[in-house]
């Protein structure tokens, strides 16, 4: 067997990068509220070698995040404040109370039409969909687009949106904290909406919206309540797709749940 080339240095910051390594290390431990107070160079006793290196902090863009609870009330507010999808995504765009903001590329609000009767919401962006700033473009976006296709709808006639507006580093799972700073956006962006259908993609989405601490496996295929204070819409949870593409032998399940969802639209 031929062993594969080295990679490259360009190609390992890259992997890192991709990963959510954005500070490098040294070999020893720094102390760097020290390094403020220490005397310069010139004042110092000559040390038995020359220092190493040190890599300089990463740097963070924007102002530290404030305390979990302030971003909450914080982002209940300003969703609560927002009259259109336009003014929402505004709000969104320079709420600084979530720290996956400052790592992510782009606001990824949504796609699709806005006055659509079926909205779709999986967990997050991914590394796609960072780029391109839309929701569910990757591989998972196309399998959606064919799922979406057996029903007859497509991107002109359905909404999409994720509960996380900013892509995790790495492609990480959000923590408790950044799903519920998140949670107001969303929650709005549905009552906005006001589809007569919501379909919640995966475990994560079906959690966080519907209340419910089941399993995707339980969950899927039963039709729930969702109250937006000012109307109850009906919700369908079922496998996110990037799910069907790492176990096919799901889609059989997913197609009933769609079939659910086309007959509930036709009625």
């Amino acid at each position: 067997m031929i062993p594969e080339p080295a990679p490259t240095v360009r190609e390992l910051l890259a992997f890192y990068l991709e990963a959510g390594v954005d500070c490098a290390l040294a070999e020893e431990p720094i102390d760097r509220l020290a390094e403020i107070d220490a005397p310069p160079p010139s004042a110092r006793t000559a040390p038995l070698e020359a220092p190493r290196p040190v890599a300089a902090p990463a740097v963070i863009r924007g102002e530290a995040a404030p305390a979990p609870d302030v971003a909450i009330a914080s982002a209940r507010e300003a969703a609560r404040t927002a009259p259109t999808l336009e003014a929402l995504r505004e709000l969104m765009q320079t709420f600084e109370g979530c720290a996956l903001k400052h790592t992510a590329t782009r606001l990824v609000f949504a796609d699709g039409n806005p006055k659509a009767r079926i909205m779709f919401v999986g967990e997050a962006p991914g590394r796609d969909e960072d780029i391109e700033g839309l929701p569910f473009v990757g591989r998972s976006g196309k399998l959606l687009d064919l799922m979406m296709g057996a029903i007859g709808l497509n991107r002109t006639t359905a909404y999409i949106a994720n509960v996380i507006p900013w892509r995790p580093p790495g492609n990480r799972t959000p923590t408790p904290q950044e799903t519920q700073i998140c949670l107001p956006f969303i929650q709005r962006q549905i009552e906005l909406v006001n589809p007569d259908v919501l379909v919640t993609l995966g475990n994560p989405s079906t959690q966080t919206l519907l209340g419910t601490r089941e399993g995707i496996m339980r969950t899927r295929g039963r039709w729930f309540d969702y109250d937006t204070g000012a109307r109850t819409i009906r919700a369908l949870p079922t496998f996110h797709p990037a799910y069907l593409l790492r176990s096919p032998s799901y889609k059989r399940l997913a197609w009933q749940d769609l079939r659910a969802v086309a007959k509930v639209l036709s009625g």
